[in-house]
């Protein structure tokens, strides 16, 4: 601890919370816990690897595919150190300086998510909408140059974040209220002016806001798109292409959306309710979107069974 002057004592370490009233049974909890870390993490490598080696994947959509993946493994091992030493190892305390490392690479691989999702929705409906042309229009070069192009702004984005929480002095008040590392959790704790971090924090909120608007438009484009379609059983098809993204939107944005509802009404949730909606946010969308694209991708899925059934011959 350090002082900042002869009344105030300026804090160098936060507290972050499990359960709380469960602390006995955190290591039981923390078994699902590492096996949801596990299969993210191996699923997110998997799907990576094949896109990687097998040339029939080396297509826009894969390489968008291989985006959402690292972006989960960012996510994944970004929140993994602390929710470990919680509940597996019972070591809640954290730095000031660790805890503001974690929360920008948190916010930044979610908004690369965001992102990612926003621009596989822009693929979806040039796929449908011009098909003749998908390959012409998004090439490899391309690709990469929207990959890069949208990485460097989510830095941007989120890099003022450390700089911001950083000028804040924390004194009095350090028990945050989850098991990671959140800007607007951690800016709550702050005995100086916090405005800018609040207005800031909006501003960074309403660019998630936009992803999400404007994914919604592009599902509007495709839907009309695919209605021009004569065929029932055409349309079916066209729209079958889009059930694996459409889930990937749900599993990222749902938590997101009821955990900001939760936040508003928190007169009247549990502290619980907020904690576990905190922890599918950060866990469910790395564990389910390779499990969703193994299942709905045809190739991806005809390839692992291939190499399945080549152990074992």
């Amino acid at each position: 601890m350090s002082l900042v002057n002869t009344s105030e004592i300026e804090i160098s370490t936060f507290i972050l919370i499990g359960f709380p009233g469960m602390e006995t049974i955190h290591i039981w909890i923390s078994i699902p816990i590492c096996l949801m870390y596990l299969v993210a993490i191996l699923g997110n490598c998997i799907i990576l690897f094949f896109i990687r080696t097998e040339p029939s994947l080396h297509e826009p959509m894969y390489y968008f595919l291989s985006m959402l993946a690292i972006s989960d493994l960012g996510l994944s091992l970004s929140s993994l150190p602390t929710m470990l030493r919680i509940f597996l190892f019972n070591i809640p305390r954290i730095s000031t300086d660790a805890c503001i490392a974690q929360e920008f690479f948190i916010h930044g691989f979610s908004a690369m998510e965001s992102s990612v999702l926003l621009i596989m929705s822009f693929d979806r409906f040039i796929a449908i909408y011009n098909p003749l042309r998908y390959t012409t229009i998004l090439t490899i070069t391309r690709v990469t140059k929207i990959g890069f192009a949208f990485s460097l702004k989510n830095v941007l984005l989120i890099l003022p974040f450390p700089f911001t929480l950083k000028r804040l002095k924390y004194c009095k008040k350090y028990l945050l209220s989850h098991s990671y590392c959140l800007h607007q959790d951690v800016m709550k704790l702050a005995c100086s002016d916090n405005k800018v971090n609040v207005i800031y924090g909006l501003f960074v909120a309403f660019t998630g806001i936009l992803d999400l608007t404007f994914i919604f438009m592009s599902y509007m484009l495709i839907l009309k798109t695919v209605l021009n379609i004569a065929s029932q059983r055409e349309r079916i098809k066209v729209l079958n292409t889009c059930v694996s993204h459409i889930c990937a939107v749900l599993i990222f944005y749902v938590p997101i959306l009821s955990l900001a509802v939760i936040y508003r009404f928190s007169k009247y949730s549990s502290p619980i309710t907020r904690i576990i909606m905190a922890d599918i946010f950060l866990l469910v969308p790395p564990l389910m979107n390779p499990i969703v694209y193994c299942v709905k991708s045809q190739q991806i899925r005809t390839l692992i069974l291939g190499k399945l059934c080549q152990k074992q011959n």
